[in-house]
């Protein structure tokens, strides 16, 4: 997947990084071109002329600590502020939307308070947390969700919006009949843009780390030609350029966005990835993405309600 300038006029681009040649020089008068170095945590897009978004959707992971508003320092009602203030089509979820253990009754007292305020507009997928549950695996995950984390009685699923595909994974157990029914899934899709999302990322610089379970679903989306991955788990925030499922950089790739950063306690970066153009720990917020029916950006919102980070400009394979 090649980015693209946010510009009417076309530009060059190197095909390497698969960046704006023009846009790079530009910054270079402005900033040096250690703006747009590959694997940086400080790389910044150019911003110039950008498009409108056909829609927009609120993105995170990994939220509601055991507090309430009543505490200075809990999180997730800040962030749950920034989704009421954006107002998007409807809401993303990666998993660990609940701590420690994900009951019922905490999801009630704290999630419910905040973020569940958007619960009918809400798309989920579980995380390790919600496998913590005394009285069963997601038992209070799906208890508080219901068919809108089950819409087909499992725990993954899909749905279409304007010209776009947004597959919901449970990488808590991804097996042989998921992979199967993601196969099928990406066989009958009929959307350019594809978006899938699940809790554990295959490529972190966080404490964390990669994680190899989801390496088959990257190889089956890769090879479906689909667009962007969000992920939870690692509570940091963290863009990539697009890149395989082996992380060799790939402007035909996958674009993979990190989002643990909607509530709980922040992470460390432990060892920055190849291909990783952006880091930051101990910033709460959401990802605010931008959708079109031929391509995507997002913003990362803070609490504060400033623009920490904001992508390239992608165009959907």
């Amino acid at each position: 997947m090649t980015p693209t300038p946010r510009a009417k006029k076309a530009l060059l681009t190197n095909p390497r990084t698969a960046l704006p040649a023009a846009a790079g020089a530009a910054l270079a008068l402005v900033g040096g071109v250690l703006l747009w170095s590959p694997g940086r945590a400080d790389a910044a897009p150019d911003r110039a002329g950008a498009r409108a978004a056909g829609f927009t959707v609120v993105a995170a992971g990994d939220i509601a600590e055991q507090c309430t508003a009543s505490d200075s320092d809990c999180k997730h009602p800040k962030t749950a502020a920034l989704v009421k203030k954006i107002n998007p089509a409807f809401v993303l979820t990666m998993g660990d939307n609940q701590y420690d253990d994900a009951r019922l009754k905490d999801f009630k007292k704290y999630y419910d308070k905040t973020w569940g305020t958007f619960k009918d507009k809400t798309h989920p997928v579980a995380g390790n947390h919600e496998t913590y549950d005394p009285d069963g695996s997601l038992a209070g995950y799906k208890s508080y969700f219901g068919s809108i984390a089950y819409p087909k009685g499992k725990s993954y699923y899909s749905f279409d919006h304007e010209n776009w595909h947004f597959i919901a994974l449970d990488t808590n157990s991804l097996d042989s009949a998921q992979i199967k029914w993601l196969k099928a899934d990406l066989a009958a899709n009929t959307k350019k843009c594809v978006a899938a999302y699940w809790h554990h990322p295959l490529f972190s610089s966080g404490e964390h780390g990669n994680d190899p379970v989801s390496r088959p679903v990257w190889k089956l989306l890769y090879d479906a030609k689909a667009d962007l991955i969000l992920n939870g788990h690692d509570h940091h925030y963290e863009r990539f350029a697009p890149q395989n499922p082996d992380g060799k950089a790939d402007k035909a790739g996958l674009v993979e966005l990190l989002g643990g950063m909607g509530g709980a306690n922040p992470y460390k970066i432990e060892e920055v990835q190849p291909n990783s153009e952006k880091r930051l720990t101990k910033t709460f917020g959401v990802v605010k993405l931008n959708l079109t029916d031929n391509g995507f950006s997002w913003d990362l919102v803070g609490t504060d309600g400033s623009v920490k980070d904001s992508s390239p400009s992608y165009e959907c394979h």
